[in-house]
């Protein structure tokens, strides 16, 4: 088993190219309440491979508009800057990463479970008291730690996924058995690198042990979103595993089942366009 050390990670992390300049910006714009949105967004078109993916996301159900828009411009008026900004994030960070040398990583049920997490909790973040879009860009990224170690530990990471096969086990617990570290650590180093927002770190860093993030924080609304579509088998990978839900995050974010009920329909043919959109 080849154990990794979080230098060995911080390490290459520091050889990652950089993030379109686009993207490091709206990062920034979370702590920013006086945003340029008309500079933000001709900065966004200057990349024609990032706004022809974001439009895609755009006219596709997920948004459900009467008419289609053609241009970033069109997008922030039509559907408003966080909903644009959180579809840039969502694109522009997980097509950092290609993943082609890690046998045993299914690319298109990672895709599929992020953004059923991604849906779900926009789902049911207005319920809770929380920012939809926010939650939707937590969602496609709160796994984004795997992306990190299939793409630049492939040799260790396919030790890890048939440890878990043959074993049986939560990946997470195989990552740990293994490598000594799991995703959710090593998301919550990315986070730190490319300096997310406080809100998106914890979705990432801490939506497998919610109750040791602050009250009510995204990564409750993530971890509950995270169980579900992983108990709704809808990632439609072989190795799903059911995983158990924190009490502490649900308490916290005062749901019950009719709130849950409320999100569920439809979810199965709007993450099929949604995954198209994304990773057209």
């Amino acid at each position: 088993m080849s154990k990794l050390t979080r230098e060995q990670v911080a390490a290459r992390l520091k050889q990652l190219p950089s993030l379109p300049s686009a993207v490091t910006e709206l990062l920034a714009s979370f702590d920013n309440e006086d945003i340029d949105v008309t500079r933000i967004a001709h900065q966004i078109a200057h990349d024609q491979g990032l706004t022809a993916r974001v439009l895609r996301v755009a006219n596709s159900s997920f948004y459900g508009l009467q008419s289609r828009v053609g241009t970033i411009n069109e997008a922030v008026v039509v559907l408003g800057f966080r909903a644009v900004r959180s579809m840039v994030l969502a694109v522009g960070m997980s097509g950092a990463f290609r993943i082609d040398h890690c046998p045993g990583f299914d690319a298109r049920a990672y895709l599929r479970h992020c953004a059923a997490v991604g849906l779900l909790a926009r789902g049911l973040a207005g319920g809770v008291g929380q920012n939809p879009e926010l939650a939707f860009t937590g969602g496609i990224l709160h796994d984004i730690g795997q992306l990190v170690l299939a793409a630049n530990f492939p040799v260790q990471y396919a030790e890890v996924l048939a440890y878990r096969h043959q074993h049986d086990c939560f990946l997470v617990v195989a990552e740990r058995d293994v490598l000594g570290l799991d995703h959710a650590e090593v998301g919550g180093m990315l986070s730190d690198a490319w300096r997310f927002p406080q809100a998106l770190h914890a979705a990432v860093a801490e939506h497998h042990q919610p109750a040791a993030a602050e009250g009510g924080s995204l990564a409750d609304l993530i971890h509950v979103a995270d169980t579900l579509a992983h108990g709704l088998g809808l990632a439609h990978s072989a190795d799903e595993m059911v995983m158990p839900l924190e009490r502490t995050a649900w308490l916290r974010l005062g749901l019950d089942g009719d709130k849950i009920v409320a999100v569920l329909g439809g979810i199965e043919a709007e993450l099929d366009e949604t995954c198209q959109a994304l990773n057209a």
